[in-house]
């Protein structure tokens, strides 16, 4: 059996004494690990950092094996990426993301948003709105997806301003004034579908975060016996501690 696919490494563990098993999500083969021989040495360990993206080539006697990688770098983002806090955070959260996905089933989209939210963290605010975005885009990937372009009351596609903790759908400000305590309020940036992290606020941003924590520990972690990690609580405050610290005089 052999293969060559593109991949971003999301983690590596010491195999032996100078061997490494390493987890790539690839674009056609999904979230797939393999054997890099002489990966635990100083040579190879820059290309191995999680972030980065390689060539690979997969190689085994039976499809079931674990298999041995030989790896080329094409994007070797970790250098810049372990330069700044939230970067830190970020990467080990996304990579705690994908690991949510079954084992060599491939799914092209995710492994497309990873790589443009990787190639687009050196902003925190830009970086912090792309792992909400790709937060979201798992709850979709695994089947919990959130329905936030109409009203889940009324069917209406304005004044969509609060998300339902139940239902998942967006509510609309008519609809939703009633019961407003009850309701997540749904930032601007998600609800308008900007691209771009422009005039956004350190609440906006909590509120992001908290309607997609809210359905993935709910839906996705505690049924696996799993709860947030450390890592996403660290990417949350470093993005917004330098907001907190900027509006003091």
């Amino acid at each position: 059996m052999e293969w060559t696919d593109e991949g971003i490494v999301l983690g590596v563990r010491r195999h032996g004494e100078s061997s490494a098993i390493v987890e790539l999500l690839t674009r056609e083969h999904g979230r797939h690990l393999g054997l890099v021989r002489g990966g635990a040495g100083s040579r190879m360990r820059p290309l191995l950092q999680p972030g980065n993206s390689v060539t690979a080539v997969w190689r085994a006697r039976l499809d079931e094996h674990l298999g041995m990688y030989a790896l080329e770098g094409t994007r070797l983002r970790a250098a810049t990426l372990l330069a700044s806090s939230h970067a830190v955070y970020g990467v080990t959260h996304l990579a705690a993301l994908a690991r949510l996905l079954p084992e060599r089933d491939p799914h092209q989209d995710i492994y497309e948003m990873l790589q443009g939210t990787l190639d687009d963290f050196d902003d925190s605010d830009v970086a912090a709105v792309h792992l909400i975005r790709f937060e979201l885009a798992m709850l979709a990937e695994l089947g919990f997806g959130l329905d936030l372009d109409n009203c889940a009351a009324t069917g209406a596609t304005t004044e969509l301003v609060y998300v339902s903790p139940k239902s998942g759908g967006a509510v609309s400000r008519a609809a939703g004034e009633p019961w407003q305590d009850r309701l997540l309020p749904l930032p601007a940036f998600l609800r308008e579908g900007a691209d771009g992290a422009n005039a956004l606020s350190e609440q906006d941003l909590r509120d992001g975060f908290q309607i997609t924590g809210m359905f993935l520990l709910r839906n996705v972690l505690e049924p696996r016996g799993q709860g947030h990690s450390d890592a996403r609580d660290g990417f949350i405050n470093a993005v917004t501690k330098p907001r907190t610290r900027a509006a003091v005089p």
